[in-house]
């Protein structure tokens, strides 16, 4: 098993692994992503976002993280929010999640950065108890809030249309 930077000829695999996190999600129909726009994310000029594979002792593309650069103003560093991290459900239990989690740890160590951080579906047991293993701690007291644009509700630019200053 390896984990490494994320390569653009991962590209492909690792938008379908993203799917297959979205349907295991329940929300397939939000995985709206395509390799084109991986690809620019990952790659193009100015890069805001990063990534890691884990790959099987064949080199096939089993899992992922995607992460970009969080900046705590508290702490006056900055630190890696963890998008999304992902292993084909056939890959679990081989050790490759936790390798990837190590590596942001490794990088955040390596770096000066403050946290690693993340979020997880409550309902997503497994999960959870993979974090809590790693010694990661749910933050009480604190609640994502998104605003964002669904077919059936188009928050985000309601939102942004009501701006009085321009």
């Amino acid at each position: 098993m390896t984990v490494r930077p994320v390569a653009p000829a991962d590209v492909e695999v690792v938008v379908g692994l993203v799917r297959e996190l979205a349907d295991y999600e329940q929300s397939l129909d939000e995985a709206l992503m395509t390799p084109e726009q991986l690809h620019a994310a990952l790659f193009g000029e100015s890069p805001a976002l990063f990534g890691h594979v884990a790959t099987t002792g064949d080199g096939d593309v089993v899992g992922f993280a995607l992460w970009f650069l969080s900046f705590s103003t508290w702490r006056g560093t900055h630190g890696v929010y963890l998008e999304d991290l992902y292993v084909s459900p056939t890959q679990r239990g081989t050790g490759l999640g936790r390798e990837l989690l190590r590596t942001l740890a490794a990088l955040c160590v390596e770096r000066g950065y403050a946290r690693l951080e993340w979020s997880v579906l409550d309902w997503n047991t497994p999960s959870i108890d993979f974090y809590r293993a790693a010694g990661a701690r749910p933050q009480d007291g604190w609640s994502v809030f998104r605003l964002t644009d669904r077919p059936d509700d188009p928050a985000l630019t309601t939102f942004a249309r009501e701006r009085t200053t321009r």
